[in-house]
């Protein structure tokens, strides 16, 4: 049986290891779907399962975006107690391969 596009994204978001993070394109391309990151917006809204850490999941410029469990407060303060650089608002982002 094949997976639903969000069990796919919050598999997905579910394998971003701690003190990583993902745009929310990343995460649509990942899951077979490359122009729908507004998509996994839409299903990280709606996540409250605490094994699929979408606080790890953030916007293709850097800004940390919204949170559904204490906004982008509670969201960039989760990002940084896990070792992920913000200067400002932003996510400093890593080139990956």
């Amino acid at each position: 049986m094949s997976k639903s596009f969000t069990d796919k994204v919050e598999s997905n978001v579910a394998s971003i290891p701690a003190g990583e993070v993902r745009t929310y394109g990343e995460v649509a391309k990942a899951c077979g779907s490359s122009g729908a990151a507004r998509a996994v917006g839409s299903v990280m809204a709606k996540n409250f399962d605490p094994k699929v850490p979408c606080h790890r999941v953030i916007r293709a410029d850097g800004t940390v975006g919204a949170y559904n469990r204490g906004g982008p407060v509670a969201k960039r303060r989760l990002l940084e107690g896990e070792g992920v650089t913000l200067q400002g608002d932003k996510v400093k982002l890593k080139a990956r391969g």
